[in-house]
């Protein structure tokens, strides 16, 4: 897969701007373990292997348990998350593959059981921020890997 083109480059500030946006929702007080399932569960479905391969190396640094990863794709039949992380997976994929009709009711009020208002509007704007890196990475082909040694994600010794 070549690369189309360099939107980081193209586009330094806006880049600068959202990245800062997405270094802002990590801070946003949802546990690491969720976003960092968030961005997997995402970038599966959008098939970013960019984005995808970046953060199961970030949550393997992470401390994130190398079978969860692996049921990331299929949470619902899984036994190893629970409530809160179902709760945010099944969130992120109604926003990722947005319905015809909007959100669902009862998926939201589920959401809703888990999450304070703030929490869900924090874990959103999480969402947001994972789709719109998916749409750039794929858009442009960027490769899997190529920006490790910069993230220092070369650590997670997943080579």
């Amino acid at each position: 897969m070549t690369q189309r083109i360099n939107y980081i480059q193209q586009s330094p500030e806006l880049f600068k701007k959202f990245q800062a946006f997405s270094n802002q929702v990590k801070d946003c007080g949802i546990e690491q373990t969720i976003l960092d399932l968030v961005s997997i569960r995402a970038s599966q479905m959008n098939g970013c292997g960019f984005c995808l391969d970046m953060h199961v190396k970030e949550a393997r640094l992470h401390g994130e348990r190398e079978l969860r990863l692996y049921h990331t794709a299929i949470w619902r039949e899984s036994t190893l998350f629970a409530p809160r992380e179902r709760a945010a997976l099944a969130w992120t994929e109604v926003l990722t593959k947005l319905p015809e009709h909007g959100v669902p009711d009862d998926i939201y009020e589920s959401v809703r059981g888990e999450f304070s208002e703030k929490e869900l509007s924090d874990l959103t704007y999480a969402v947001m921020a994972i789709n719109g890196w998916n749409r750039a990475n794929v858009a442009f082909r960027t490769a899997p890997g190529s920006a490790d040694k910069a993230y220092g994600l070369d650590k997670a010794n997943l080579a």
